[in-house]
């Protein structure tokens, strides 16, 4: 299951305006991390799709949000809701972390 992606042009209606917290991840091709991470965050959309929209957002193809968000490295995960930036996790981690670093939004 791939995630859906997200562009500069759909960022606001995708993230901003949804009505649960949105998990966007900031990501590139090249990043090894962001490939390392992308089977656990796969797993927990599929979990806790539900309670959490889980989506990337490819900063080479869409550098205007990246840039909003001060994006300095990848991956980093920004959790939104009411259209604000409420979490912010940077680096890959096991599923297991990423899980507890989500859980005041999946509440396992």
């Amino acid at each position: 299951m791939a995630l859906k992606a997200v562009t500069d042009a759909s960022f606001d209606e995708d993230v901003l305006k949804s009505d649960k917290p949105v998990l966007l991840e900031f990501w590139a091709e090249w990043c090894g991390p962001c490939r390392q991470i992308a089977p656990s965050l796969e797993a927990i959309a599929a979990e806790h799709g539900d309670k959490l929209e889980v989506v990337k957002l490819n900063i080479d193809e869409n550098p205007t949000t990246a840039a909003k968000y001060g994006v300095m490295s990848i991956p980093t995960l920004n959790v939104y809701r009411g259209g604000e930036v409420v979490k912010t996790i940077v680096g890959a981690k096991p599923k297991a972390a990423l899980e507890r670093d989500l859980d005041e939004f999946i509440g396992q």
